[in-house]
């Protein structure tokens, strides 16, 4: 991951964004401890930023409270389909952005109301919430903003 971030400055990057820092969760053949995984999510972030690059943290639901304070900010796949918004109070606490995307047809459609209602709702809990095409194919873009 070190050639990864310097890569990014290299390329002139801002930031970069940790995805799938959750192994812990997953079956991945190691055995990886909620410890484990906030030491690797503290010295990405701790990495990123003695190279100058902003961090986000995506995935790692369960250890927000833990990280919150070594992030820039969050990005989130549908926290809202799967009501895990609540833990992002710990970086909208901080003033730290929370990136949130949902694919929801409903959303597209407005079905009863959906897409009026989950802005609503993000804007109540202090997320950047788009809605995107699952295949993120550029063919819409709809922002709460």
């Amino acid at each position: 991951m070190i050639g990864r971030l310097n890569l990014a400055v290299h390329k002139g990057c801002d930031g970069v964004d940790a995805d799938n820092v959750d192994g812990y969760t997953n079956s991945t053949g190691f055995p990886l401890t909620g410890n484990d995984q906030l030491a690797y999510n503290r010295f990405l972030s701790a990495q990123a930023h003695s190279r100058k690059l902003a961090i986000g943290l995506k995935n790692d639901i369960d250890q927000l409270d833990y990280l919150a304070v070594s992030f820039d900010f969050a990005v989130n796949e549908q926290c809202h389909e799967f009501n895990e918004c609540a833990g992002y109070r710990a970086f909208t606490s901080l003033n730290k952005p929370v990136l949130n995307i949902e694919y929801q047809k409903r959303y597209v459609d407005n079905t009863n109301y959906a897409f009026n209602a989950l802005c609503a709702k993000a804007r109540s809990e202090n997320l950047r919430t788009l809605v995107l095409p699952l295949l993120l194919d550029g063919s819409f873009r709809m922002s709460c903003d």
